[in-house]
């Protein structure tokens, strides 16, 4: 079974062509671009952008996300590892990834880890952390890693790292959405840490949730949810995205860019180290995400590779040149019960499936 879902996977990369591959790269420097921009960028006409953006929603699963950024409303990122009996790794990976405070929920290591990262208030961050996950009986161990800086990840992708797009044609995007250009559309060191907490009503919070489904939504579809006017909700997203509240990411099947084996890597590096090492590692092409965490491994990253063997190739080549890096522990990731928007009920099939990959 798991040979069929990977011949599936590998057609449709076969059907997946380099225009694709550069819409999608466009879509994560700016998720809301008009089709005529993107058009424009492309060298190609709306309606191709149009007809192409629509299959890989229904081929590949290709959603825009608009998200919030954690750090813009006072609350603290945490990477969880729950150690739990095999039996009980599915139903226990469903019900995290049901919660609104919950992202990237994964089944680890032969089903007997799950790993999730959860976003909470410093003051009342114990409800999932401390209480509730150690009361599961099938929980044997929780270890909970407070995120202290993110090099890689959230706003940011693989597909800005896959060179679809050349220099001019990312500047042109960067143009288009006001973000700040850079070599490879990414901004280095993370995301900026507003200000001060921006407090949110209820029009904030039902905008919040209308793009966490869909982040190209319109403005009349977004005032009808919000009971606002249309320049309302414009002029209210560019401030939120001015405070660097809300950003927009993708979420598709990433099979398409030859991803069939994510692994989750921790790092124990030397301290006066860590900034560089980071940085170092957020370059690589192979990573989708890094961050600097508390526990006995500063160092959390997220390695997408073709298949295992090129994950050991990985190890021993680029991670082997990393001086600072005194000790690494790999762990594989079995399946992804959750990506970066709201959980999507599964659709059960009469026998049961493992996702290979991402």
């Amino acid at each position: 079974m798991e040979s069929d879902i990977r011949s599936r996977a590998d057609a449709k990369a076969r059907a997946f062509d380099p225009l694709d591959r550069q819409l999608i790269q466009a879509l994560q420097l700016d998720g809301r671009a008009p089709f005529s921009r993107l058009a424009q960028v492309l060298g190609v006409s709306d309606q191709t952008v149009a007809r192409r953006y629509a299959r890989l929603r229904e081929s590949s699963g290709l959603r825009v996300l608009g998200l919030t950024t954690p750090e813009a409303f006072g609350e603290v990122r945490w990477m969880i590892r729950v150690q739990c009996a095999p039996a009980a790794a599915g139903g226990l990976a469903e019900a995290l990834a049901r919660r609104d405070d919950t992202a990237w929920v994964n089944v680890c290591s032969g089903g007997a880890e799950i790993t999730c990262t959860a976003r909470a208030h410093p003051d009342r961050q114990d409800d999932l952390l401390l209480q509730r996950l150690p009361r599961t009986p099938s929980v044997v161990g929780i270890a909970a890693h407070c995120v202290l800086h993110t090099f890689f990840g959230g706003e940011q992708s693989l597909a800005l790292k896959s060179g679809a797009l050349d220099a001019e044609q990312v500047t042109q995007v960067r143009a288009f959405s006001g973000a700040p250009e850079s070599g490879t559309g990414t901004r280095p060191g993370g995301a900026a840490r507003p200000a001060d907490p921006i407090d949110l009503d209820e029009g904030d919070r039902q905008l919040f949730a209308a793009l966490a489904v869909d982040g190209r939504a319109g403005f009349a579809e977004l005032a009808a949810a919000t009971g606002w006017s249309a320049s309302t909700v414009r002029r209210r997203m560019e401030e939120l995205e001015h405070a660097r509240a809300l950003y927009f990411d993708l979420d598709l099947d990433w099979r398409l860019f030859g991803v069939h084996a994510m692994t989750q890597l921790w790092l124990d590096v030397a301290p006066a180290e860590l900034a560089a090492t980071g940085e170092a590692l957020a370059a690589h092409p192979e990573i989708g995400y890094a961050a600097a965490v508390t526990g006995p491994s500063n160092l959390n990253a997220v390695v997408l590779s073709p298949d295992v063997p090129a994950l050991y190739t990985y190890l021993t080549t680029r991670i082997a040149t990393l001086p600072a890096v005194r000790r690494v522990e790999s762990s594989p990731v079995m399946r992804t019960v959750k990506g970066p928007g709201p959980f999507v009920t599964p659709v059960r099939s009469p026998r049961p499936r493992r996702r290979a990959g991402s």
